[in-house]
């Protein structure tokens, strides 16, 4: 336990409020009437100890792929006090030195690119650039060209426009009717594929042109994919993918949105997920590890080519973007991360991602190995997943009562990992693991044997 942890009983009134008040994300509420809510009080590097004074080995940077360079950062919480005392807000129709300041940083890491709009969530983020390509189509196509597609098992969002591009549909379930205009590609999950060719990832990509086709490729403004599919269990494109759907896009033209929330900022191993794979888009979002949790930020990132559309007639009252973002004028995101990028660079974390993310594949591997229910292993970096099956010939999912299982025994072991959860029924079984990209081998083998533990005691 950490040196001036509080001790349980001086957090019953805590525990108390949280019962009484406090409404959980992603929480079935019932059973906090039998058990304490968890609460987590402190974290150092990548554990975290909870009220009761447990430690735990955080696996998953913050429960939702955010923490990327660890807990109990002094230098970020300092930069943020020093720049929350100087100025903390303005409306961004006005700058600040910060936001200024880590714009000019991030479009260095991002060739091609050169604009950046702030806002306060990945979800906001995106939906900025779904208002984008609807205006681009009232204003540059006579109202053509605003449908917007998305693939199957991506996920993007929380709103309600959002989740219109949801391709996990247990995710959207009994909140519609959602936003019309959006329409779905099929997913390139190679290990449940859809089509008995040897050149997977193109025939997966052709798939996209087929719906374009479709739908009329007059009437397609964007195609919004995650560069590494996150929730929907761990994907990551097959060779020759992207390479086609960069061809198709350019072929009809479509604009170019990468979904960066989860990805972005070192997860992969590369600043941006997409750099692994050659391919230049109109568009990317980030949220979640740019500023590692320590402030709220989001970025809307686009080339000058789309930023030009939102100033060509001057004397048009309606011609810019009409958005305002109220947190996007917080001074508090661009500070932290400033900070959070300068650690990633001087402590060498995308190569330390690279290192341990192939450590957690072959841990992985020799897992699968060993337990016949470990179907598939897959990921990049540190974003890395395995799914479950109950039989490997069929690839019959496991059932998630029984991954849970899992989740929860190596959570009782002090290590806390994900999994897929309400994202596409009858496949919510894959284990997910990411790890902060400080992660050292150590961490990668307790996580994994962990693992190795609680399927023994699960599946025999």
């Amino acid at each position: 336990m950490m040196e001036g942890l509080a001790q349980a009983n001086d957090l019953s009134e805590v525990i108390e409020a949280d019962r009484a008040h406090m409404w959980h994300h992603l929480s079935q509420h019932k059973q906090y009437e039998t058990v304490d809510p968890r609460i987590i009080v402190e974290g150092k590097g990548m554990r975290v100890w909870d009220a009761a004074g447990k430690e735990h080995l955080d696996a998953v940077s913050g429960g939702v792929w955010t923490v990327n360079v660890g807990y109990g950062r002094e230098s970020i919480a300092n930069a943020v006090r020093d720049q929350l005392i100087k100025m903390n807000y303005f409306a961004h129709s006005a700058g600040s030195i910060p936001a200024s300041r880590f714009s000019k940083r991030l479009i260095e890491k991002m060739p091609g690119l050169s604009r950046v709009y702030y806002s306060n969530s990945g979800s906001e983020a995106n939906e900025k650039v779904f208002k984008m390509v609807r205006q681009i189509s009232h204003r540059h196509h006579g109202g053509k060209k605003g449908k917007i597609l998305f693939r199957e098992r991506d996920y993007h969002g929380t709103t309600i426009t959002a989740l219109a591009t949801s391709g996990q549909p247990q995710r959207a379930e009994q909140y519609g009717p959602l936003t019309p205009g959006f329409v779905m590609v099929p997913h390139c999950l190679e290990y449940r594929k859809q089509w008995n060719v040897e050149n997977y990832g193109e025939r997966a990509a052709d798939a996209i042109e087929e719906v374009i086709l479709r739908e009329g490729p007059d009437t397609i403004g964007a195609l919004c994919l995650e560069p590494v599919t996150a929730g929907g269990g761990v994907i990551v494109p097959p060779a020759g993918y992207w390479e086609r759907v960069q061809e198709i896009c350019r072929k009809y033209d479509i604009l170019l949105h990468i979904d960066e929330v989860v990805c972005g900022l070192g997860r992969t191993g590369t600043w941006f997920g997409y750099q692994n794979f050659g391919v230049k888009p109109d568009f990317v979002t980030m949220a979640k590890g740019v500023a590692s949790g320590y402030a709220a930020i989001s970025c809307t990132v686009t080339t000058e080519a789309v930023f030009d559309m939102f100033k060509d007639d001057p004397s048009d009252p309606m011609s810019y973007f009409r958005d305002i973002s109220t947190f996007g004028g917080c001074t508090a995101g661009p500070v932290a991360a400033l900070e959070n990028m300068r650690i990633i660079e001087d402590e060498g974390l995308l190569e330390n991602t690279l290192k341990m993310g192939a450590r957690v594949v072959e841990n992985l591997s020799a897992l699968q190995e060993k337990h016949a229910v470990i179907g598939d292993v897959r990921g990049k970096g540190l974003f890395c997943g395995a799914e479950l099956v109950a039989d490997r010939a069929t690839k019959e999912p496991m059932d998630e009562k029984r991954v849970a299982a899992v989740v929860a025994d190596v959570m009782a072991q002090g290590v806390i990992i994900g999994m897929t959860n309400r994202s596409l029924p009858g496949f919510n079984n894959t284990l997910c693991l990411s790890p902060a990209l400080i992660a050292t081998p150590d961490d990668i083998d307790q996580i994994t044997d962990a693992i190795d533990r609680a399927l023994t005691r699960v599946f025999g």
